[in-house]
């Protein structure tokens, strides 16, 4: 492999990347698909990180709009993403990967707790770093958490997985003419109400300067090409980037 563009990168996957057709659970062949292209990037130098959703197990905000306590229904999600996380450091493992799941709720039976300063040593060390249970906070969604864990280990991208290949004006499923953006910054998105992540999520990447590129996963070795730096996707920065 040539070199990489970037060294340390946050991968941010959504749960429903991981249920494959059957949009619900986890399906072997996808989650084994993704542990070969986080492997043959690491296998490369650069120090990979992954934030995990849950939506193929629970979606906390789905849970409440039927009358759940938000709350409870946003730790039923966190609880989801650990779900999720071991899954990968399974698949991740088959291929001779060391790794260290990391999660926001403390549970030392099956991850360690996530301290910063830790998951910087795991990354220096060679391992991939799965991060779990969001931010341990109900309300904040896992792009948040990406943002946020980006920002702390001082990761130079966050590499946002989709079913789409990047950022569309509008749904391009339901609208053929939709017009894709191969760079758009932070501000437009904000104004625009665009769908890159949630606002939270955005301001945070505005304010410590982190750029998304937004690409389809569903592509094998996309993970690779984003990393090698070849313009696949949607680049989401700065006006100063």
């Amino acid at each position: 492999m040539d070199e990489a563009k970037f060294k340390r990168v946050v991968l941010k996957l959504s749960g429903e990347a991981l249920a494959g057709k059957g949009g619900y659970g986890i399906d072997p062949d996808i989650i084994d698909s993704i542990a070969q292209q986080i492997v043959e990037v690491k296998r490369a130098g650069v120090e990979i990180a992954v934030v995990v959703g849950g939506g193929n197990i629970w979606r906390g905000i789905a849970g409440s709009r039927k009358g759940m306590d938000r709350a409870a229904a946003d730790y039923m999600g966190m609880l989801a993403t650990v779900m999720n996380a071991l899954a990968l450091q399974d698949a991740l493992e088959k291929h001779g990967e060391e790794t260290r799941v990391l999660s926001a709720i403390e549970m030392r039976e099956v991850a360690e707790p996530y301290i910063r300063r830790r998951a910087i040593r795991h990354l220096e060390k060679k391992r991939v770093v799965i991060f779990a249970a969001g931010t341990g906070n109900p309300f904040f969604s896992t792009d948040t958490t990406a943002a946020l864990r980006a920002a702390e280990i001082e990761a130079e991208v966050i590499l946002k997985a989709t079913k789409v290949d990047g950022v569309y004006d509008s749904d391009p499923v339901l609208n053929p003419d939709a017009k894709k953006y191969q760079e758009i910054n932070y501000l437009d998105v904000l104004k625009n109400g665009i769908g890159v992540m949630d606002s939270t999520a955005t301001s945070l990447c505005m304010d410590n300067r982190i750029p998304i590129i937004v690409f389809n996963l569903q592509q094998a070795g996309n993970i690779k090409k984003v990393i090698m730096g070849e313009n696949i996707g949607t680049y989401v920065k700065g006006d100063d980037a």
